[in-house]
């Protein structure tokens, strides 16, 4: 018996239709509309984060490619590192006697220069110094303004690159809030993206590849959602821990509402009755060094203010149990003593520290190696895509619906 494959069309089978689809739909179309307006009123401003954090993803790298003579050593056979106090006295002696020596960068290879940061007070501001010297030899590999207080723009490429992402180069006052506010609402906006994404047909495929042959308006259609679909699992902790590490007065207050934290940057020394002398950050470094003997010092924050206190970041220190390698030691300036430990394998460790220590890694991709790295890259370099591929489309619907109206 054979069958008619030519059915009248009142006999042809139709897919079941979802009765709730045009609800889900309408407010798919809400949704949208703040999606739309989210982007095309901060986009700008994605797109300047996204393009400045790819950057500084490798701002080591690309400062010692500027800079070789300055930032690169190239060490003997079996060379060793000179005594930290030697290193640190051959930067102070690089600087007017009025220097304050508030940071240092330890090397991150073999070849490359011990970084030292100084300010000095001026007649036209806070001036920002760095000082390179040879960790073999103490040798000063050379000196660079990086800026003034009073001026508008930094004097270098990667200081111009961390003050449009941390400060869009406005002033303190009120960079925080701008940056701070259109994170957070950029975090709305990636989330509305990932609604309107959703398929609500269940057609997957179609929503996770791009249309083969298709044109270009369809072609741009396709760019902007899978290329925000992709980023977004990277693009939403990236936002939150930016805006984190820009509003911490504000962020870490709610994170409290379910955890205790505690905030490495909020602890301070005391300064004794007597004038007693300060330990200098060598010493600094060799507490933090006992706490994590296998632990490579990275970032050295000096106390350049009597209040403040010494803090070491160490990575490479391995402790069962824990993903990330990178701890924090906070020191009293004038004790030696340790005030905090941002070390979330400890027992004492609670999950909002947990939370607030995976931040600055998640931020620069840090917490997976290069890999993580490269993956924020990627992201980095999505957002100025999403911006424009954005407008196009809302360029695109505005001449569609004109063409429409005549």
């Amino acid at each position: 018996m054979s069958t008619n494959l030519y059915q009248p069309a009142s006999t042809v089978r139709k897919e079941p239709q979802n009765p709730s689809l045009p609800r889900l739909k309408l407010r798919r179309q809400r949704w949208l509309t703040v999606h739309l307006w989210l982007g095309l009123t901060l986009g700008l401003l994605l797109a300047i984060y996204g393009i400045t954090g790819s950057i500084l993803v490798f701002h080591p790298e690309i400062d010692e490619w500027l800079h070789p003579d300055m930032l690169t050593v190239k060490p003997t056979a079996h060379a060793e590192y000179r005594p930290l106090a030697e290193i640190f006295s051959a930067g102070k002696e690089a600087m007017p006697p009025q220097a304050k020596h508030n940071f240092a960068t330890y090397p991150r290879n073999a070849e490359a220069a011990f970084k030292l940061n100084f300010t000095v007070s001026s007649a036209d501001g806070v001036e920002r110094w760095l000082v390179a010297v040879d960790p073999y030899t103490t040798q000063v590999t050379g000196k660079q303004l990086q800026g003034r207080s009073s001026d508008w723009l930094p004097s270098t490429f990667i200081g111009l690159m961390f003050e449009l992402h941390y400060a869009l180069l406005l002033p303190n006052e009120v960079s925080t809030v701008v940056v701070g506010v259109s994170g957070a609402l950029l975090i709305i906006s990636t989330l509305t993206g990932l609604i309107v994404w959703w398929p609500l047909t269940g057609k997957w495929r179609q929503a996770l590849v791009f249309k083969a042959g298709a044109g270009k308006v369809r072609f741009n259609y396709d760019l902007h959602k899978v290329s925000g679909f992709y980023t977004a699992l990277v693009m939403i902790p990236v936002l939150f821990s930016g805006v984190y590490m820009v509003l911490p007065h504000n962020v870490v207050p709610v994170l409290e509402l379910f955890s205790p934290v505690t905030y490495r940057y909020w602890f301070h020394s005391t300064p004794p009755a007597e004038n007693a002398p300060a330990i200098g950050m060598d010493q600094a470094v060799a507490i933090a060094r006992q706490q994590y003997p296998d632990g490579r010092p990275h970032w050295i924050y000096g106390a350049a203010e009597p209040t403040k206190t010494y803090m070491v970041c160490q990575d490479g220190v391995d402790a069962p149990g824990s993903i990330l390698q990178r701890r924090c030691t906070v020191i009293d300036r004038y004790t030696g003593k340790i005030l905090d430990l941002d070390d979330p394998s400890l027992p004492t460790a609670t999950a909002g520290e947990v939370f607030t220590h995976w931040q600055w890694p998640l931020h620069s991709g840090q917490a997976f190696g290069m890999t993580g790295r490269i993956l924020v890259f990627i992201a980095g370099l999505a957002c100025p895509a999403l911006f424009v591929t954005g407008v196009i489309r809302w360029l695109q619907k505005r001449k569609a619906q004109r063409a429409m109206r005549r």
